[in-house]
Order: structure tokens, then C-alpha cells, then sequence
């Protein structure tokens, strides 16, 4: 009895396996100015950091919010998200490491006021992406 109770345990457990093996599908690359179409969606938005603003005041145990535009700046803004600085280096830290650079963010796209953004509240949404070398 012991043995049968073993071997149903391992072929259900076999069972399962394609599930835990299974790679989580990779979120979609959105282009800044086609993010207000995926609202509430998971996704990745790439595209070159133009403008930056340090928020007036922080949040306790984050620091100052820091907000980058992606292709457009604030004026005539497309997207944005939204991440801290370190705390060694406040947020000058975050705007040093992304200001004038291409990147994909990646998360729940939301909107407030009609734009759309991430908070990237975990650095590790942010991806620098390489710059090409043109020859």
C-alpha cells in the first residue's frame, strides 16, 4: 500500500512538471507612443530617456520620486515612468544612470491624467539597452 501511495505521488507529481518548467511569456515591447492602447497591461515600453524631474518630496524609505520621459519630454509627454534613487546616491543617482539613454521598462502600464507610465518602484524593471555602433 505504501508503495502504490509512492507511485501515484510521483505521476502526479510527473504531472505537474511541464507547469513548473514552463517560462513565464515574456511581455510585450510597446513603443512609448503606442502605450495608451495597453493600459492594464503587463509590458515592456522601450525608448530614449529626453527629459527628467525630480519630484519636490519623497516617500519614507524610498527617497524623491524621480520621473523619466520616454521620446517626448514633459511638454508634450507620451510616457513616463516613474523610479527612485539609491539610497547612497538620492536620486541624482537614478537621473545619472538613465537621463539622455535607452531603456525598456517594464510592468503594469496604469495612466493618471491621461498619460501613461510604469512605476518602477524595483530598479530591476529598468533595462539600459546597448547603443549601436553605426560604421
Amino acid at each position: 500500500m505504501k508503495m502504490m501511495k509512492s507511485w501515484i505521488a510521483a505521476i502526479g507529481m510527473m504531472g505537474l512538471l511541464p507547469l513548473a518548467l514552463a517560462e513565464t511569456p515574456a511581455a510585450p515591447l510597446v513603443n512609448p507612443a503606442d502605450a495608451k492602447s495597453h493600459i492594464g497591461e503587463m509590458a515592456s515600453v522601450c525608448g530614449k530617456v529626453v527629459d527628467v524631474k525630480v519630484g519636490k518630496y519623497g516617500l519614507v524609505g524610498r527617497g524623491k520620486v524621480v520621473t523619466f520621459y520616454l521620446d517626448q519630454p514633459e511638454a508634450s509627454q507620451v510616457f513616463n515612468f516613474v523610479a527612485f534613487g539609491s539610497k547612497e546616491g538620492g536620486p541624482q543617482e537614478a537621473v545619472t544612470a538613465y537621463q539622455g539613454k535607452s531603456v525598456c521598462v517594464s510592468g503594469k502600464i496604469t495612466e493618471t491624467s491621461g498619460v501613461p507610465f510604469i512605476m518602477a518602484a524595483d530598479r530591476t524593471q529598468i533595462k539600459v539597452q546597448e547603443e549601436k555602433v553605426s560604421k
